[in-house]
């Protein structure tokens, strides 16, 4: 491996330990192999990141830090148990998140307790299936004693995107 990249991968390990934990950095970082990491040909500042050609993780420029895809929460939800960096909902209204819908402070039945608002969140429903990513709107205390509002805005359903 060449210096820029393994600095890169140094760099890229850092934010995630940072962000969501030593845990899920050695999920998301386990085969070293097989991540690749792509910069901005303006700037050459790190924007994503790939898991055997599968974007797994995009830097956010404005903050510093990552969102999820997909393809990541799918990795998590297999490596970690629930509520792990999850949000569960009632299975009723699955269907509506996977097509992207928020999810309301109403419909959640766990959550977990190490979230702070603003931080990245896959939501699952009930049975731990996969229905979306998103981004968490109000701090966890919040979220369980309010009955209307929104929880946590959804940035991708299942049904937007193959996986």
């Amino acid at each position: 491996m060449e210096i820029k990249h393994l600095l890169g991968i140094r760099q890229v390990k850092a934010i995630s330990d940072y962000q969501f934990g030593q845990e899920i950095t050695n999920i998301l970082f386990k085969e070293l192999d097989f991540i690749s990491i792509e910069r901005s040909r303006t700037t050459d500042k790190i924007r994503y990141i790939f898991h055997k050609k599968n974007l797994m993780l995009t830097l956010r420029p404005n903050n510093g830090f990552f969102t999820l895809t997909l393809y990541s929460a799918k990795m998590i939800i297999n490596n970690t148990s629930a509520p792990k960096l999850r949000i569960i909902v009632l299975n009723d209204i699955s269907e509506f998140i996977k097509k992207g819908r928020n999810v309301f402070c109403k419909h959640v039945v766990d959550i977990d307790e190490n979230l702070r608002a603003l931080d990245e969140v896959i939501v699952v429903n009930q049975d731990d299936e996969l229905l979306a990513i998103g981004r968490l709107k109000l701090p966890v205390s919040y979220i369980k004693s309010f009955s209307s509002g929104v929880a946590a805005s959804v940035r991708k359903g299942v049904y937007k995107s193959k996986i």
